[in-house]
Order: structure tokens, then C-alpha cells, then sequence
């Protein structure tokens, strides 16, 4: 009820500012090469810098207009770009999948020597030595909606100012900070996953940590330590190691206490 109020009071400012112009609307849908929905796909329109994400249907709907660009963007899947030829046209887009390559498996002897084994057992990312060695660029971040501020909700267009109806219902609905709660969580689980995915769990059995806890002492080691994550975004595993250790004491200790 009280969404559905907010929403009213917004569409009757929305008329009552003669200086806004209506925005068209493009429609479409992702599909696979195997004619299965894809969600979570990201659609961003080049033309006017909007971005969404579709439904869990595959359906998405962006502002836009004839003759934009739009960009299909979602892991594991080739990017598309689709122009568009008139907004009343659904934009169906098909993604395929990139093939994954099974990487060898190499079984490592210990030597017994904790920091020599950890340096081994440390899994080398291979994209990024390369990237390194070649002097490639690393790639952008994360692209995802925006979580609308109030520096957002007055736009500028020549000499007209008209306002983002859309920020400011996120904005007053608390969208906008869910949004950044959410934004905050998936940042923190993708770090912790780019460690887990070049660290053995070996190591983390070496220094007292039970497989079942590594995910939690990592987000402990997040909190204790905010020096961990500079090393995580440059992609510097020795780094982020080398900081993480030095929670490693105080946590173990605290599991003694836990289970005595």
C-alpha cells in the first residue's frame, strides 16, 4: 500500500512538469542457444548510459530509443551487441556460451616447510600473469546498475532541468540502499571466492583452520584486517596472504575457545 502511494505522488509530479519529455521504452528477452532462459544478464543501452538486468523470466525493458546501441553482457556467455531499429520491435537476443577448459591436476609433495608449502600451494592465475607479462590492461569492474544518490535525481539537459523519476522512487523507497547493501554483499563474496579459487585448502588445514571454516575466517580476516582487500583488487594472491596471515592467531585462537 504504501509503495503503491509513493508511486502516485511521483507519477502526478511527473505531470505536472511540462518540461519533461516521455522516454520510449525497448522490450526484449534472452534466450540460449538451447532455447533456455537466462537471468541475471546485464543490458546496457551505450546510447544513453541506462542499464538493467532481465527478469527471471529473461525478459528485460530499458529506456531507449530508435536506433540505439544495446550490450548483452553475462559471465560465461559471449557479449552481444544489438542494434535497434524502433522501440515498438522486441529486442530477442541469443547468448552462447564460452567453452570452459579443464585445467590438469598436479599433486604436489610437502616438504614440511609451512611458508615454502603455502608459497606452493598458492594457485597461480594464469590470465593474470599474462595479462602482466604482455602488458595488458586489467578488465573493468563489475558492470551493474548504479544505486541512485540525491546528486542523481536533478538532471541537466541543455538548458532544461528535468527529474529522474526512477531515482528518486529508489531513493524514497529505500531500493537505493538495498541496493548498496546487496552491492556490498556480492563484492564481498566474489573476493572471498577469487581467494578460495587460487588458494589450496590445504593451506588453511596447515594453519590450524578446518575446511568447514574457511569461508568464515576469511570474512573475519576482511573485518580484522581492511589492508587484505587493496591486494585483492590489484589480483596480488601473495599479498592478500601475506596480510590475511596475521589474523590467523587470533582467530584460531578464538575457535580453541569456542571448542574447547
Amino acid at each position: 500500500m504504501k509503495s503503491w502511494i509513493i508511486k502516485s505522488l511521483l507519477v502526478s509530479l511527473c505531470f505536472s512538469f511540462t518540461g519533461l519529455f516521455s522516454q520510449q521504452r525497448i522490450k526484449g528477452k534472452v534466450m540460449s542457444e538451447n532455447d533456455m532462459v537466462i537471468t541475471s544478464v546485464l543490458v546496457v543501452n551505450v546510447s544513453n548510459g541506462k542499464s538493467v538486468y532481465n527478469d527471471s523470466s529473461g525478459e528485460f525493458m530499458i529506456e531507449g530509443s530508435g536506433n540505439d546501441e544495446l550490450r548483452f553482457i553475462k559471465k560465461g556467455y559471449e557479449r552481444v551487441v544489438r542494434k535497434v531499429y524502433g522501440t515498438d520491435i522486441p529486442v530477442n537476443v541469443i547468448l552462447q556460451r564460452i567453452p570452459e577448459e579443464i585445467e590438469e591436476v598436479e599433486i604436489l609433495k610437502l616438504t614440511g616447510d609451512l611458508k615454502k608449502d603455502s608459497k606452493r600451494l598458492t594457485k597461480e592465475d594464469k590470465v593474470a600473469k599474462l595479462q602482466k607479462d604482455i602488458g595488458l590492461p586489467r578488465p573493468p569492474e563489475v558492470m551493474r546498475e548504479k544505486a541512485p544518490e540525491l546528486k542523481d535525481v536533478l538532471l541537466s539537459i541543455g538548458t532544461v532541468l528535468t527529474f529522474d523519476i526512477d531515482a528518486i522512487y529508489k531513493l524514497i523507497s529505500g531500493d537505493a540502499r538495498r541496493m548498496k547493501n546487496l552491492y556490498k554483499y556480492e563484492d564481498s563474496q566474489r573476493n572471498m571466492k577469487w581467494i578460495i579459487d587460487r588458494t589450496d585448502a590445504q593451506y588453511f588445514l596447515d594453519q590450524g583452520i578446518p575446511e568447514g571454516k574457511i569461508k568464515e575466517f576469511i570474512q573475519y580476516a576482511f573485518t580484522e584486517n581492511p589492508h587484505i582487500l587493496p591486494f585483492v583488487k590489484k589480483k596480488n594472491i601473495d599479498g592478500a596472504l601475506f596480510e590475511m596471515e596475521k589474523t590467523i592467531p587470533k582467530y584460531v585462537e578464538r575457535l580453541k575457545v569456542k571448542n574447547p
